[in-house]
């Protein structure tokens, strides 16, 4: 695994080299701020740096909305962005910024509300468009829009497609294209970040039917709390049967966001599972007593494999793979040389690819190259012995989500290349590992939308999902 030494001589110089990047990265993306007259730069600059990483690059995507649940009236703003959401994840900025700073940014808001009728998805990606990478020309095609925000993808041998909405809505799209709703998956708590998120089938599908959901769960004696859960069922033409939870991250919070959750399977027929902090970073990630923070592996019934890196240990959670993590929300597979690969979201700064090995800490929130979202520092580590590093971080993050590991012929070019979601700056990741060690990105499909899913199915194409408008597309080469 590649180790980089990175050093932070003072706590001024690691803010500089934040700023410095957001700025960089935001005058390379397309979209321009809107223009205001009487709103101070700081308001637009600081709705780059700081919202920008969960509300979208444009802030007229993120004021175009229905469900204001705090009021969309200024003082409104001003409350919520002054004393923040916690449930949700969102930090406090008072004593951060002045109460004119956060009046600024509030007008800011609001000007992009009355501007929502110069958005559109139109505006921003044209999908008859062509792609060009390397001298080899890539297009799309639409699969399905009857998504909203397609979480999961999975497809089984016979061309069949099982795309998971965050609404809690699990669809069936045939090889004909036909398209049916999916009945017996379970209730979700569709709060925040949560919902229905991955979709996977048993790699014995074709004999058993068998699919597994992960999916925040309600705690049965506190509907104010949830957790990430896997569920396993047997498909009956467009029903499942025989449904059950076979594992659940326990504890229970009443936090919103940092669920997760991706599955996948390796070559003896294991799951991993991935759970995010939960937003508790200072107790979870260094825990091997709790579940969050950890990608965990289990045997397809949710059973513990006798061989995991800390079965028998007093007072661990025996299913933990390995640790220190914040939010996972990606995970891939190069069978051909058993490695997994994870990617997550970091703060603000720092999401990271990492190569998963068992029992290993990826150092969550010991280490990190990433600030709070309000601009404070909760470390100024990012190395420490025993903790791994990451195979590649950015900075500024980019809001990475799903993962694909390309080994299909339809894409030689592409072989043994890694390809990740931002749903930030709404573009796929092209990771290409080099001979040395290092890697080098591309970014493919600039302007698509918030990538949420990846998918390399068993016809050997890479299938992604975005959402703002929700949308499943196949990549083709031409």
């Amino acid at each position: 695994m590649l180790h980089r030494t990175y050093v932070l001589t003072m706590l001024i110089a690691h803010s500089f080299m934040w700023i410095d990047c957001a700025s960089k990265e935001s005058s390379e993306n397309p979209i321009a701020p809107i223009e205001q007259e009487g709103v101070v730069e700081f308001a637009p600059r600081t709705y780059a740096s700081n919202c920008a990483s969960c509300h979208g690059v444009d802030v007229r995507a993120f004021a175009d909305r229905k469900n204001w649940i705090h009021g969309s009236d200024k003082d409104s703003l001003i409350f919520v962005i002054s004393k923040g959401l916690v449930d949700k994840g969102m930090p406090a900025f008072e004593g951060v910024y002045s109460q004119e700073e956060i009046a600024s940014l509030a007008d800011y808001i609001l000007e992009a509300k009355e501007q929502v009728g110069t958005y559109a998805f139109e505006d921003k990606f044209d999908d008859k468009a062509q792609f060009l990478d390397n001298g080899v020309t890539y297009e799309l095609e639409l699969v399905t829009d009857a998504v909203n925000i397609p979480w999961g993808i999975a497809q089984s041998n016979d061309g069949t497609l099982f795309i998971t909405d965050r609404d809690g809505t699990l669809t069936m799209r045939s090889k004909n294209g036909s398209i049916e709703e999916i009945t017996g998956v379970p209730s979700v708590r569709e709060k925040g970040q949560g919902g229905l998120l991955d979709v996977s089938l048993d790699p014995d599908f074709d004999k058993n039917q068998h699919i597994y959901l992960s999916y925040s769960k309600y705690n049965p004696k506190n509907k104010e709390e949830g957790t990430t859960a896997v569920f396993k069922g047997r498909l009956e033409g467009n029903r499942i049967v025989d449904g059950r939870d076979i594992w659940v991250a326990l504890p229970y919070y009443a936090t919103q966001y940092h669920f997760g959750s991706r599955l996948l399977w390796d070559k003896d027929g294991l799951l991993y599972v991935s759970i995010g902090d939960r937003g508790k970073r200072d107790i979870n990630p260094q825990d091997l007593g709790l579940y969050p923070g950890k990608i965990h592996r289990i045997n397809s019934d949710g059973s513990i494999p006798s061989d995991n890196p800390f079965v028998g240990k007093e007072g661990v959670v025996a299913s933990i793979y390995s640790y220190g993590h914040r939010n996972p929300q990606g995970l891939a597979y190069d069978r051909q040389n058993d490695v997994i690969y994870e990617n997550e979201h970091g703060p603000r700064g720092g999401d990271e690819i990492n190569i998963i090995e068992p029992g290993r800490n990826y150092g969550w929130p010991v280490i990190s190259y990433g600030i709070n979202y309000n601009g404070t520092v909760f470390t100024t580590k990012t190395a420490e012995e025993g903790m791994e590093q990451p195979l590649h971080y950015w900075v500024p993050a980019i809001g990475v989500c799903g993962m694909a590991y390309v080994d299909s012929d339809r894409y030689p070019e592409w072989k043994g290349q890694l390809m990740s979601g931002s749903l930030k700056y709404q573009y796929l990741n092209l990771t290409r590992i080099l001979d040395d060690g290092m890697v080098e990105e591309t970014k493919l499909f600039p302007k698509i939308g918030r990538l949420r899913s990846i998918l390399q199915g068993t016809d050997g194409y890479l299938y992604i999902g975005v959402e703002d408008p929700g949308r499943v597309y196949r990549i083709l080469r031409k």
